[in-house]
């Protein structure tokens, strides 16, 4: 299986392992993740059967909002990290690693839409009813039509309760 982990985090593997499949031709990611996993799917050789999207960072933030998040990174990135870590209910801080800007960035402006283009690989999508990072309603009705896609009562971005 092949792993990816969600923005400044690293080794929050452990907290899926309930909802992950850990077989070899699975790829896996959380939050921005996700992203990172939806990419590699497309653009890999290596054999796919089925891509598992763990809260996947789907935003429709304006250009406004997403200004702001970047501006009050670039002020003060490690108060930056922790604010967003702990609205998304991080169980613990030991799993912050470093991360950038430009991560930052990409992270809010992602296309999702790219997801049409994956043929004959099983796609399954994990959101949280509670998520206060992502906006998971409209996230649902976005990966409908892609994939399985399971929304867990209560629980928050890391799907928890």
């Amino acid at each position: 299986m092949k792993y990816f982990s969600g923005f400044c985090l690293c080794g929050e593997k452990e907290l899926f392992k309930e909802y992950i499949e850990d077989k070899e031709f699975v790829v896996a990611g959380f939050s921005k993740g996700a992203q990172e996993a939806l990419d590699y799917v497309l653009n890999t050789n290596k054999r796919v059967d089925k891509l598992q999207l763990l809260s996947p960072a789907f935003f429709e933030y304006n250009e406004k909002i997403i200004e702001l998040n970047l501006e009050a990174f670039k002020k003060d990135k490690e108060k930056y990290i922790k604010n967003f870590l702990k609205k998304a209910g991080i169980p613990d801080m030991k799993y912050i690693c470093n991360c950038s800007f430009e991560e930052l960035k990409k992270l809010f402006t992602f296309k999702w839409e790219k997801i049409e283009q994956i043929k004959d690989i099983k796609i399954e999508i994990f959101l949280g009813e509670y998520d206060k990072i992502s906006a998971s309603k409209k996230a649902y009705k976005f990966f409908k039509p892609y994939g399985d896609v399971y929304f867990i009562k209560k629980a928050n971005h890391f799907l928890r309760s």
